[in-house]
């Protein structure tokens, strides 16, 4: 994907550069849709002259302004109207400014005496309102325009128009002040099918604004004109088309504007002295850059276009070697785990972004309603997503495979083109760490719930390290990875990053160490080393987190190098644990015993020593069994706010000196390579 951006970003440079002017542009306006609303009792001719002034204005200023102009005209005593112009981005200007002259005599024939109207036409849109209009979202009408033709294949059609209205939203909602547009392809199937899109936003939205409009064009474009070859949609701010056919300009024609006006011979020749070094220079890069992608593919620990292209053939494989793995439920088959991609488009209102409930390490989580009734948990994962095929299917078998109250129950999967989508059961109060680190929403977890999550984390990890045929290490857990369902009962989640080990197999070891900072043993986080013990480090913190209330990762002080572990260590080593409990919870009814016990087992399970932590078969006899004396914890190990791990003597651990620099600290997911 990105060795094609390049050759195309190239190809796209020297192309403007040798036709200069002598692109091809649109057609001139060949078609009108108007919308009229609200009609006026005019007792004058004054408010039909101000319409007349502020749409007049839009002739001669929209293309110099990069497609995009707005005006308003109004007098004293009446309501000012503000009229706007967009051109298509990929147009040239002539174009441009012929379709707005063209298109407002024909606005005002169709919608005679109305407070506001819109028209579109093929190459621009105009509108006109008595509100404020700029820089809102506005839904209050669209159009639609469609092919009657259809595909010969809608599922496959549909699948890969979705990858493409996709990318070119995110790229249109990121554009800038001046255009907000996007244009692109895909091509799929054996007969090698392309698809042609454009998408644009009035350039006054902001990036959110302009999704959320688009948002709502291609989930009309989905309802109406599934199947269809080709089809628009127009909403007052934004639209979206596709076709079959190629039908827009590479590149966009119409320049933004400039704060200088320049001579045009000046100007050539400032662009060949300027542009031709570039081109020489960046032709160059690219190769080194192609040269270096091209080696780090061959190198990189990952999976190759033909294990992508046979990812059915790899699942059901990998479904079939496990079948007789009881793991505590019945045979799982692929045919009974598979979901064809329309279906869970309409599930979830076409990945509607209302839907949307949270973002993974890998992707975007979507509700869904099943033709069924029943509601889902729709895990979508980006192109770009890090987890890959082999991933995916690890998280797909693994979690099919499991069933247990307290971990999230996967009810199949969809993979079509570039797809690669889980579905899981709906758990309506969403994660842990959206009540317990919100400032009111907490306040929804008394003692009582949480002790009762502690409990529920204990049995769901324990059925992974000792219940299950195979030992399941889970390598992320985190507060945003427990879900909670109706009944505040907790469920392990998320499992792309879980390794199982067979027979006797006790410690696993990775180059490429993946997690959450704040919630990793030292060492996984510093060479690599995983185990069940990785995972009772992390359910530690997850502990200590549910009975302070604070996030261990934002935790620590400006001065100092305490994080949540070592001030609750503090406390413990003080007679005073009780002060770590969550303030919230000071006038509720609690158990000191219970609280002091937790921060106990807290404190065991993050001990620096991975042999000193007890097994969670042990934590949940500790949990249920009062009579039992506990053991005194040891220190935790230090972490810093910037990465660094510390032994406990204070100094930075010298065995991997590069951990610290490796961190993003920008994303909740990090890679660290041992040395």
């Amino acid at each position: 994907m990105k060795m094609k951006f390049i050759f195309i970003s190239l190809y796209l440079l020297l192309q403007a550069i040798n036709n200069g002017d002598n692109l091809t542009t649109a057609q001139s306006t060949d078609f009108g849709v108007y919308k009229c609303r609200t009609t006026h009792n005019f007792t004058t001719t004054s408010y039909q002259q101000i319409t007349e002034t502020a749409l007049t204005s839009l002739t001669g200023n929209v293309a110099k302004n990069g497609g995009f102009h707005h005006s308003t005209a109004g007098n004293t005593t009446g309501t000012p109207i503000t009229a706007v112009a967009l051109c298509r981005g990929d147009i040239g200007p002539e174009d441009c400014e012929n379709c707005v002259k063209n298109s407002i005599p024909s606005l005002q024939r169709n919608c005679p005496n109305q407070t506001e109207a819109a028209a579109w036409y093929s190459n621009c849109m105009i509108r006109y309102s008595d509100r404020k209009i700029i820089g809102i979202v506005d839904n209050w009408t669209f159009s639609e325009l469609f092919n009657t033709a259809r595909v010969s294949d809608s599922g496959e059609f549909d699948s890969a128009l979705s990858n493409l209205t996709v990318r070119l939203q995110s790229e249109a909602a990121g554009g800038d002040s001046f255009r907000k547009l996007a244009v692109g392809s895909v091509t799929f199937g054996q007969d090698s099918v392309t698809i042609y899109g454009i998408m644009q936003c009035t350039p006054d939205l902001s990036k959110e604004q302009c999704s959320e409009c688009l948002d709502g064009a291609v989930r009309e474009l989905r309802r109406c004109c599934s199947g269809r070859v080709a089809a628009r949609v127009f909403y007052p701010n934004c639209f979206v088309r596709y076709s079959n056919e190629h039908f827009y300009n590479d590149p966009p024609l119409i320049s933004v504007p400039s704060k200088l006006t320049r001579g045009k011979k000046n100007s050539t020749a400032r662009i060949i002295y300027v542009v031709v070094p570039v081109v020489c220079v960046s032709v160059g890069l690219i190769g080194i850059g192609i040269w270096f992608f091209l080696t780090k593919i061959r190198r990189k620990d990952g999976v190759s276009k033909k294990e992508t292209a046979s990812f059915s053939t790899l699942l059901a494989k990998r479904i079939r070697s496990s079948a007789n793995d009881t793991v505590g439920m019945e045979t799982v088959s692929r045919q009974s785990l598979q979901y064809d991609f329309k279906t869970i488009e309409v599930a979830t209102n076409y990945f509607s972004q209302k839907n949307k409930i949270g973002r993974g390490g890998f992707g975007l989580v979507y509700k869904g309603v099943l033709t069924n009734g029943q509601e889902v948990a729709v895990k979508r994962l980006s192109e770009t997503s890090s987890q890959g095929v082999q991933e995916f299917v690890n998280e797909a078998v693994l979690v099919a495979k499991l069933q247990h109250r307290n971990l999230v129950r996967l009810l199949g999967f969809c993979h079509e083109s570039k797809e690669k989508i889980l579905i899981y059961e709906y758990v309506p109060n969403k994660s842990l760490d959206y009540f317990l680190f919100d400032p009111v929403k907490h306040g929804h977890l008394d003692w009582v719930t949480r002790w009762k999550i502690i409990g529920g984390i204990t049995r769901g990890l324990l059925y992974l390290h000792e219940d299950s045929r195979l030992r399941i290490i889970h390598r992320d857990l985190k507060a945003s990875n427990i879900l909670l369902d109706q009944d505040m009962n907790a469920k392990i989640a998320d499992f792309g990053l879980a390794r199982t080990f067979e027979g006797d197999q006790t410690l696993g070891n990775t180059k490429k160490v993946a997690g959450t900072l704040g919630y990793m043993s030292p060492e996984y986080a510093m060479h690599g080393h995983f185990s069940v013990k990785s995972d009772v480090f992390s359910f530690g913190v997850i502990v200590l987190e549910i009975v302070s209330g604070r996030r261990n990762s934002s935790f620590y002080q400006p001065d100092d190098v305490e994080d949540l572990l070592l001030f609750a260590w503090k406390l413990w080593t003080g007679g005073r644990a009780l002060e770590l409990l969550d303030p919230s919870l000071a006038e509720s009814s609690y158990s000191e015993n219970d609280v002091v016990r937790c921060i106990n087992i807290g404190l065991l399970c993050v001990q620096e020593d991975a042999d000193a932590r007890p097994s969670m078969a042990s934590v949940l006899n500790m949990l249920n069994n009062n009579s039992i004396t506990l053991p005194q914890p040891k220190k935790p190990p230090y972490f810093l706010s910037k990465g660094l791990l510390l032994d406990s003597s204070g100094d930075v651990d010298k065995a991997n000196p590069t951990a610290s620099s490796s961190v993003n600290e920008s994303s909740s997911i990090i890679e660290m390579h041992a040395r």
